[in-house]
């Protein structure tokens, strides 16, 4: 059984987040801090007591935007521990997940919080915790090569590719961009490019992929060229320009 420690200067928020850890059968017991400073001071004395210890900790949930030193801020500081308890967030801000995750966040949960979605973190921190393996991953719709599926709150949602007016590089993740808004996966930016080139993507930078169906105006000024993308402009770096002008050219 999991021992938990949650994080949050919001305390309204933290007794709801401790009040839901202590009603999951696999959490032994859960207490709260309501800042970095105070959890830092608790994990010292939870790794001073030893793994098996009545003081310590398996795992942290840690809200990240928190005056004076940040959830992030907590989580590196960790990494420098000889046997860190596991992170999970638990925050507002979908901003922050290509940071949580380098920080080998076991999982990302947004609030509000929903009870389900807090017991799927809980598992992934057991299984963790007790070094057996994940059952596999079956896909619900089985392979589908006009939609990618997308986490958001542990819902799964299948965005069509054709919705997708361009890809932006973040590290070893990816940003979705539609009309209706965007979203990260954990798929590097040369793996996207690879797979949808038939479909029509074009890589117009590093950091761009974009979808030639969805340019609107080719751009050129002063020796510099960009896309007009929706109501967004891309820079074209001088190595893609030329293809990408033929590939405008010999569009239907």
């Amino acid at each position: 059984m999991l021992r938990a420690l949650a994080v949050d200067d919001e305390r309204p928020t933290l007794e709801e987040l401790v009040y839901l850890l202590n009603a999951d059968p696999r959490i032994g017991a859960a207490e709260g801090a309501s800042d970095a400073t105070e959890a830092l001071r608790r994990i010292n004395r939870a790794l001073e007591s030893g793994p098996d210890g009545p003081d310590a900790i398996d795992v942290v949930f840690l809200d990240i935007q928190m005056p004076g030193l940040d959830g992030l801020d907590l989580a590196r500081l960790l990494t420098g521990f000889a046997r860190p308890p596991l992170v999970v967030f638990v925050t507002a801000h979908e901003d922050f997940a290509v940071q949580a995750f380098d920080l080998d966040a076991v999982d990302y949960v947004l609030k509000p919080v929903r009870r389900e979605r807090l017991a799927e973190a809980v598992r992934r921190a057991a299984e963790q915790r007790g070094a057996t393996p994940p059952a596999p991953r079956i896909p619900v719709h089985g392979p589908d090569p006009d939609h990618i599926t997308v986490e958001l709150g542990g819902i799964a949602r299948f965005v069509p590719v054709d919705d997708i007016t361009h890809v932006e590089a973040q590290g070893d993740y990816a940003r979705l961009h539609t009309d209706k808004g965007s979203h990260l996966v954990r798929i590097p930016l040369a793996t996207l490019e690879e797979r949808w080139r038939a479909r029509g993507f074009v890589r117009i930078h590093r950091r761009h992929l974009v979808a030639l169906r969805h340019i609107g105006e080719l751009r050129l000024d002063a020796g510099t060229v960009s896309v007009l993308v929706g109501t967004e402009e891309l820079q074209v770096s001088r190595r893609h320009a030329r293809e990408l002008r033929d590939l405008l050219m010999r569009r239907p």
